[in-house]
């Protein structure tokens, strides 16, 4: 395994474009994972819908658990490939997916017995435990894939390979996207499941797609050795991505926390509210999918050229990014604003349901530009490894600005002023983000 050059020494703009447009195709790949999850359920009736909603703060809570690896992953791999230090990389590969599997089965098994105190807790209605516990209980059991495919993909970027990492994503959602209609709805020779053949699909999915990334990290990258080091060594590569990823994990997860207490409020207003805000929350993953595949291209280029010494080029990408994404979500929330109607109708055709995405769409993407501000700040954090900084400011996120302001907006003026307060609490979070994060460049740059 060696450097890739063109981190290194390419254009700077043309090689985040070409590591971030096929990263841009996965990404939309997993989005449309989750929109065809459910706009299918949708249409089994709001109940189903309401229950799925309810489950994304708690499924995203794993899902940042895997963000937190995979950060990890990429910064540990890539910053060794930077300074040419790749002797130990196939076994600090290795090492990394063998302690994945073995926490995501103790993830899986304890949340098979904390379904129940769990969605209590977020304010699910008695008529939505048996939709969510036989959505859950078949999505914890197969979450160990999902993670597993996730961090395999780390590595894939970590070397440069947003390509292959691109194709495991869409091969994900295009086997989900064939398989939701026959076990959801009983198609051909299929039994119709219901909600639970949402999480069936779901599991064969991340399970097919985690062989084939396998397979692409050993054959093509060599990344995949059976022979583990000594026990001292192992326990000495899980510190080094455990160092990164503990703060990363914990730093993503805030945003699940404050999707669950956000949905406990939602919750006061009736089922159809809470169906209108988990379609939000898929409608915001598609709308900030380019700045996601930013966030998640940018590491390794910012890693690579951190671990060469090249400050200035990793300045020069911090700026140029943030500039883009400011454009790019306006734009993004001036065309959401045109076909508002058009999108609500395509989740739901109940009344309340169509009129709660409507008011949604026009207030709360207003701050998806200062809310990937933040997150790509994050991620260059990590990347410098400086995971708790990135941890200091989804802190200050959460604690300081989002649930505050989220229950001040609800308390005063009802929904549409939480809706409101998120878009403050996204810009405030940004500003401290951005100044936090030039500060630390030019430090560095001086103490070079």
């Amino acid at each position: 395994m060696r450097s890739n050059p063109d981190l290194l020494q390419g254009p700077m703009r043309g090689v985040l474009v070409q590591m971030t447009v096929p990263m841009m195709f996965g990404i939309v790949s997993i989005m449309l994972f989750n929109l065809a999850d459910i706009w299918f359920v949708g249409q089994l009736g709001t109940l189903p819908m309401a229950a799925l909603a309810f489950t994304f703060p708690v499924s995203f809570a794993v899902v940042s658990l895997a963000i937190g690896l995979g950060i990890g992953t990429s910064a540990t791999l890539a910053r060794r490939i930077g300074e040419g230090n790749v002797d130990s990389a196939a076994q600090l590969a290795s090492s990394i997916l063998l302690i994945t599997f073995l926490l995501l089965i103790l993830v899986g098994l304890g949340g098979q017995f904390l379904i129940t105190p769990i969605f209590n807790m977020l304010g699910a209605d008695e008529s939505l435990m048996p939709l969510i516990s036989s959505y859950m209980q078949i999505w914890f059991a197969g979450s160990v894939f999902m993670v597993m495919n996730m961090v395999c993909n780390s590595i894939l970027r970590a070397t440069g390979d947003v390509r292959g990492s691109a194709m495991i994503m869409l091969l994900a959602s295009l086997l989900n996207l064939i398989l939701d209609p026959l076990l959801i709805f009983g198609l051909g020779p299929f039994p119709a499941l219901g909600i639970q053949g949402a999480a069936i699909a779901s599991v064969i999915a991340w399970s097919s797609t985690t062989l084939v990334a396998l397979y692409m990290i050993h054959y093509r990258r060599h990344l995949l050795t059976w022979r583990l080091p000594d026990f001292a060594i192992l326990l000495g590569y899980w510190r080094e991505l455990f160092r990164i990823s503990l703060p990363a994990a914990l730093s993503n997860i805030t945003t699940p926390i404050a999707n669950g207490v956000l949905t406990a409020i939602v919750a006061r207003h009736g089922a159809e509210a809470v169906a209108a805000f988990g379609v939000g929350n898929r409608i915001e993953s598609l709308a900030l999918l380019v700045c996601l595949a930013l966030s998640m291209s940018l590491p390794p280029f910012i890693s690579q050229n951190f671990g060469a010494g090249q400050l200035e080029r990793v300045k020069k990408a911090y700026a140029l990014v943030i500039r883009f994404a400011i454009v790019w979500q306006l734009l993004i929330y001036l065309l959401l604003l045109l076909v508002s109607a058009q999108v609500a109708a395509f989740f739901s055709d109940d009344p309340e349901v169509v009129r709660w995405i409507q008011i949604w769409i026009a207030i709360v993407p207003l701050g998806f530009a200062f809310q990937a501000t933040t997150f790509l700040s994050a991620s260059s954090f990590n990347a410098l490894h400086q995971p708790m900084t990135a941890l200091k400011v989804s802190l200050i996120r959460l604690f300081a600005m989002y649930l505050p302001l989220g229950w001040l907006g609800n308390y005063w003026f009802g929904l549409e002023g939480l809706f409101t307060a998120l878009v403050l609490a996204n810009v405030m979070t940004a500003v401290i983000a951005w100044i936090w994060m030039r500060r630390e460049l030019n430090r560095l740059m001086l103490a070079q």
